[in-house]
C-alpha cells in the first residue's frame, strides 16, 4: 500500500503499502518508562515555499517495549501551543516518504510526529500487521511523548490534541488508534482497509496475487510473526482461507473497534483500487457516521493500481479538516459530505491529470438511486478449467494503475476465455448511465460438485460490440457453497463511478477464474440463471463542478477573436441588402452565385450556382476534385466574397460578419484544437472566446449528438482522427444552429468511425435543422442525405431528393442468400403490381420493376414466398447517377 508520497524504488512504487504485524508473542510491557531516547540525529532546517516560517526537523530514535522506532519531529520552532499531528506511512515504506507532508502542515501551524513502523527503515521488530499490542500501542506511547512537549496543546494532562492520518497501512493505523486511544481527536485514513479479512478474504475467495506481493514487499515471511507467517503459507497452499485466519486479520482491523471510533473522519479512498476497494470505505463512513462523529468521504481518481492520488489536493483537504477539527476553525470550509473525482486525459504542460469533482451534501453510500437494467433469464452453462488455467485477466496487482487509467481513457485490457464464462448483455442504452455505486444483480448458480467460485463484472459494450471496457479493472468474486446453489442470491458487484454513453450496452460477465485469485483447481461445470435484472446506482443527488482553466487558455483565443473583431470593423464596408420576409423561414437560398479563380478574367471557380434548402433536409453537396463545392461553402460561410449572386441564409443576406452567421455552424477544412486541453475544456474555451451567454452554448446538447462520452475529459492530443472529427463536429454544434455545414467530415475515419459520423448528422436533423454535407463518399450520402445538389466545373448539375437523381422510385435490386429458379421468377413476374423480374448474372439477384406495388408490400409477397432476402434496394445507385450526370468526372 504505497503512500502518495512515496519516494523509493519505480517497483516499490506499485505495490502496495499495509499494517505490519506483532513481532513478539509476549505481553506489551505499558508505561511511560518504556519509552527512551537512544539517539538524537541533530536539527533540519528548511524555509516554507511561501516565504512563511522555517520547519525544524529532529531526528530520534525511540525505544519502546525494546524496540528501536525510528522517528521524526517538525515544527516551526518556539513555545506556543498548538495541535499535533501522527503521519503513518503505507507498506513497505518509511517515514521518509511522509516528510513532504509533515513539512507542509508543521509550516501550517501543527507538531508533526512520523515515524517507521515496526519492521520498516531503520526501526527494529517483526511486522505484526497493526496488532493492538505492537503497531497500535506504539502510537500511544508516540501520542505520550506528544503530551510532554511544551509547544504541544493539551486538552488535559497527558492529552494532547492530536490528529492521526496516513495511506493505507498508515490509514489502517490512524482508524485502529482512535479505536483503541480516546485521546485521539481526528482522523483523515487514506486508501485503507476496514477489515482486512474481507480485503483479503472477499467473500471467502483468497486474494492471492496481492497477498503474495505484501509479503514480498514486507521482505519476506521471515520478517513477519511468526503466526502471520504460518497463516499465509497455510492459505497459500490451500488456496482456501479458513476460519482462523480470517479471525487473526479480524482482530487487527478498525472493524474491530468499530464500536469506539467516535472522532471526525475524512475518508478517502481510491477508486483504482483492487486491493482495498471502495466498499472498505463504505463500511467505514456507515460505522463511524453510525456511531455520531461527522463523516466526509472522497473518492480520488488513483489507488493501490496506481493513477492520480491527487496528493496537492488531498493534502489541502486533509490540512482544512484538521484546521476546522483540531484548531476549532468554525470558519474553514472541510468540503461536502462526498466527492468523487471523474478523471480524464493529461495536460501536456505540466503531466497533471485533467479532472472535475462530483459531490453531494450527503454520502449516498454504494445503493443510492438504483436503476434496473433487464439482462433476460437465458440459463448459461461454462466451466471450471483443470488447475484453474488459464485465468481470467481483470486487474493485474504491481502493474495495474496502467490497466486501470486506460479504461478510465476508453481502452479495454481485459481476458476473458471462450468456455470459462457466462455473459449477460442488456439492451442498448437509450440515454447515457452515469453509474455511482455497486450495481447487484440476482442469479441461481448451479455447480457440478462442490462450492461454486465465481468473479464478477460489469462492462461498457460499444454499440458495435467490438470494444468492452472494464471500468477500473475491477472484479468481484463471490463464493456460493452447496446449501445455497439452486436458490436467488444477491451478487454486489464491483463499486465503480461510470458513465455508459447512449448506444452503449452494460454487461455483465460471471468468471470461473481470474488472475488475482485462488480457485478450485478441480475441473467442474457452472450453470448461471439471472433471476432479476442488474439494478444499478445513479446517486442522482450528485452535482458535478465546472472545470477551471487557466488564464491562457482562454486569453489567447479570445485575443485571437477580438483581432479578428477589430479586423472586421475596420475592413471594407459593402451595402447589405435588405431582409427577405418571404425567405424568413428558408435555411439557405442561393441565387446566381459566381466566384473568379484568383488573378482570372475568365475562369470560374463557381459560375451562375442556384439551389435551395428547405428546414429538415440532409443536403449532400457532390462533385469531383474541382467542382467548387468548397468555394460555395467558404462563400456561404462569409469567408470570400461572391463576385456576382447572392446568399441568403433565413431571408438574411451573407456578407463577412453578418450577424446570421451565428445561426449557422461550420466545420470546413478542419478544426484547430489546443491539444494540452481536454475536448470539454476545448469546447468551453472557444464558446468563452465567441463573447455568447454561456448558457447559450447548449454544450451538453451539442454533446449527446456527437456522442464522445467520457473521451471529453481526456486531453485532444490523445485523440484518434475520428474523435477529433467528432470533436469538431461538437463544436459546429454549439449553440445549436439552424444551419449545419460540413465539408468532407469523414475523412480519415475508417468504416465503423463513418457511420457514427453519419448517425451524427442524421440526429441533428431529426431537430428540424438543417445540414449541409460536403463528401466524396457516395455511399455514405446515399445513406445520410434526403436531398442532393450535384456541381460539375463550377456548375449546377442537377439538385433534388435522393431518390428521384438515383431513379430509384420504380426500379429495386432484390438480393438473396441462394440461386433463384426460373419458376420461382416467374411467381414473382406475375405478381399484382410487378412490371417485371429478371435474373442477374450471378442468379441470386433479381431485378423488379415496380408497376403500382410499394417497397414494403414486394418485400411481404417476397417473404411468402420463401426468399431468403439478403438485400432489397434501388438498381440504379448514386454512383452510377453521379458518374452519368457529371459525364465519368473523377469523384
Amino acid at each position: 500500500m504505497e503512500t502518495p508520497d512515496a519516494r523509493t524504488s519505480r517497483w516499490r512504487r506499485l505495490l502496495p503499502r499495509m499494517p505490519r504485524m506483532p513481532r513478539s508473542r509476549g505481553r506489551w510491557v505499558a508505561g511511560l518508562a518504556a519509552l527512551a531516547v537512544l539517539a538524537g540525529a541533530g536539527t533540519w532546517t528548511a524555509a516554507a515555499d511561501d516565504g512563511g516560517p522555517a520547519v525544524h526537523r529532529q531526528d530520534r530514535m525511540m525505544r519502546i517495549d525494546g524496540v528501536s522506532l525510528d522517528t521524526s519531529y517538525f515544527t516551526t520552532g518556539g513555545t506556543q501551543r498548538r495541535p499535533a499531528v501522527l503521519i503513518g506511512h503505507g507498506f513497505g515504506g518509511s517515514k521518509n516518504d511522509v516528510r513532504a507532508q509533515a513539512e507542509q502542515l508543521a509550516a501550517a501551524g501543527y507538531a508533526v510526529l512520523t515515524w517507521s513502523a515496526r519492521g520498516f527503515g531503520k526501526s527494529g521488530g517483526e511486522i505484526s500487521l497493526n496488532a493492538p499490542d505492537r503497531e497500535v500501542e506504539d502510537v500511544s506511547r508516540l501520542i505520550d511523548w506528544l503530551a510532554d512537549r511544551p509547544e504541544v496543546e493539551l486538552d488535559a494532562k497527558g492529552d494532547p490534541r492530536v490528529g492521526v492520518t496516513g495511506a493505507s497501512y498508515g490509514g489502517a493505523v490512524s482508524l485502529l488508534a482512535a479505536g483503541y486511544d480516546k485521546r485521539v481527536d481526528a482522523i483523515a485514513p487514506q486508501i485503507t482497509y476496514w477489515n482486512l479479512a474481507d480485503a483479503l478474504f472477499p467473500d471467502g475467495v483468497f486474494k492471492k496475487l496481492w497477498a503474495g506481493i505484501l509479503v514480498t514487499t514486507g521482505g519476506g515471511c521471515q520478517k513477519f510473526e511468526k503466526r502471520l507467517c504460518d497463516m499465509y503459507e497455510r492459505v497459500a497452499v490451500s488456496g482456501k482461507p479458513d476460519a482462523a485466519a480470517r479471525a487473526l486479520l479480524t482482530e487487527r482491523s478498525p472493524s474491530a473497534v468499530a464500536d469506539r471510533i467516535k472522532v471526525p473522519a475524512l475518508i478517502v479512498q481510491g477508486q483504482s483500487d483492487s486491493l482495498f476497494p471502495l466498499d472498505q470505505a463504505d463500511a467505514m463512513a456507515g460505522a463511524i457516521s453510525g456511531n455520531g462523529a461527522p463523516v466526509a468521504v472522497d473518492w480520488i481518481a488513483g489507488g493501490h493500481d496506481g493513477g492520480d492520488l491527487e496528493t496537492d489536493r488531498v493534502r489541502r483537504r486533509i490540512g482544512a479538516w484538521f484546521d476546522r477539527y483540531l484548531k476549532g476553525d468554525k470558519g474553514t470550509d472541510t468540503g461536502p459530505a462526498f466527492r468523487v473525482t471523474r478523471t480524464g486525459g493529461i495536460d501536456s504542460t505540466d503531466g497533471a491529470a485533467l479532472t472535475r469533482g462530483a459531490s453531494s451534501a450527503t454520502y449516498p453510500g454504494l445503493d443510492s438511486g438504483g436503476e434496473p437494467i433487464g439482462l433476460g433469464r437465458r440459463t448459461q452453462t461454462f466451466r471450471n478449467p483443470a488447475g484453474a488455467n488459464p485465468p481470467a485477466i481483470s486487474a493485474v496487482p504491481g502493474v495495474g494503475g496502467g490497466l486501470s487509467q486506460l479504461s478510465s481513457l476508453g481502452v479495454g485490457l481485459s481476458l476473458d476465455f471462450p468456455g470459462q464464462y457466462a455473459r449477460f448483455d442488456s439492451a442498448p442504452l437509450d440515454t447515457p448511465l452515469r453509474v455511482t455505486g455497486s450495481p447487484t444483480v440476482r442469479v441461481e448458480v448451479a455447480a457440478e460438485r462442490g462450492d461454486a467460485v465465481l468473479f464478477g463484472k460489469v462492462y461498457d459494450v460499444s454499440p458495435d460490440g467490438k470494444q468492452q471496457v472494464l471500468p477500473s479493472q475491477l472484479v468481484a468474486p463471490f463464493r456460493i457453497p452447496q446449501a445455497r446453489q439452486g436458490k436467488a442470491v444477491t451478487l454486489a458487484l464491483p463499486a465503480v463511478d461510470h458513465r455508459f454513453d447512449a448506444g452503449h450496452r452494460l454487461r455483465l460477465v460471471l468468471s470461473a477464474t481470474d488472475l488475482g485469485y485462488a480457485s478450485p483447481a478441480e475441473p467442474t461445470t457452472y450453470t448461471v440463471t439471472p433471476t432479476g435484472p442488474l439494478t444499478v446506482p445513479t446517486a442522482p443527488a450528485l452535482k458535478t463542478a465546472p472545470a477551471t482553466l487557466p488564464w491562457w487558455t482562454w486569453g489567447l483565443p479570445a485575443a485571437a477573436v477580438l483581432i479578428a473583431a477589430a479586423l472586421l470593423l475596420t475592413a471594407r464596408r459593402t451595402a447589405t441588402p435588405a431582409p427577405d420576409p418571404a425567405l424568413a423561414e428558408v435555411p439557405l437560398q442561393i441565387t446566381g452565385l459566381s466566384k473568379k479563380y484568383a488573378r482570372s478574367t475568365d475562369r470560374y471557380a463557381v459560375r451562375e450556382l442556384s439551389f435551395r434548402v428547405e428546414k429538415g433536409q440532409v443536403l449532400g453537396l457532390l462533385g469531383p476534385n474541382g467542382a467548387g463545392k468548397t468555394t460555395t461553402l467558404r462563400m456561404l460561410m462569409g469567408l470570400i466574397t461572391p463576385d456576382d449572386g447572392e446568399i441568403r441564409v433565413f431571408g438574411q443576406a451573407v456578407r463577412p460578419g453578418a450577424p446570421v452567421l451565428s445561426r449557422v455552424g461550420s466545420f470546413v477544412e478542419g478544426a484547430g484544437f489546443l491539444p494540452h486541453l481536454s475536448g470539454r475544456a476545448n469546447l468551453e474555451l472557444y464558446w468563452q472566446a465567441t463573447g455568447r451567454p454561456a448558457e447559450d452554448a447548449h454544450i451538453e446538447e451539442a454533446l449527446e449528438i456527437a456522442g464522445l462520452g467520457e473521451a471529453l475529459a481526456r486531453a485532444v492530443r490523445t485523440y484518434s482522427q475520428g474523435m477529433r472529427q467528432r470533436l469538431a463536429i461538437a463544436q459546429a454544434m454549439l449553440g445549436m444552429p439552424d444551419l449545419l455545414i460540413l465539408d468532407e467530415p469523414t475523412n480519415g475515419l475508417d468504416p465503423p468511425q463513418i457511420r457514427e459520423m453519419r448517425d451524427v448528422m442524421i440526429r441533428y436533423a431529426a431537430g428540424g435543422r438543417t445540414v449541409i454535407v460536403s463528401s466524396h463518399l457516395l455511399s455514405e450520402v446515399e445513406q445520410s442525405c434526403t436531398h442532393l445538389v450535384v456541381m460539375d466545373r463550377g456548375r449546377l448539375v442537377q439538385a433534388g431528393p435522393v431518390a428521384e437523381i438515383t431513379g430509384s422510385g420504380d426500379m429495386l435490386l432484390v438480393t438473396s442468400a441462394r440461386e433463384l429458379t426460373e419458376p420461382l421468377v416467374e411467381k414473382i413476374a406475375a405478381l399484382p403490381g410487378i412490371g417485371s423480374a429478371a435474373r442477374t448474372d450471378d442468379g441470386r439477384g433479381l431485378l423488379v420493376r415496380l408497376d403500382g406495388v410499394t417497397s414494403p408490400e414486394l418485400i411481404t409477397e417476397l417473404v411468402r414466398l420463401d426468399v431468403p432476402l439478403t438485400g432489397v434496394g434501388p438498381h440504379r445507385r448514386l454512383e452510377d447517377a453521379f458518374l452519368t450526370l457529371i459525364s465519368g468526372g473523377s469523384a
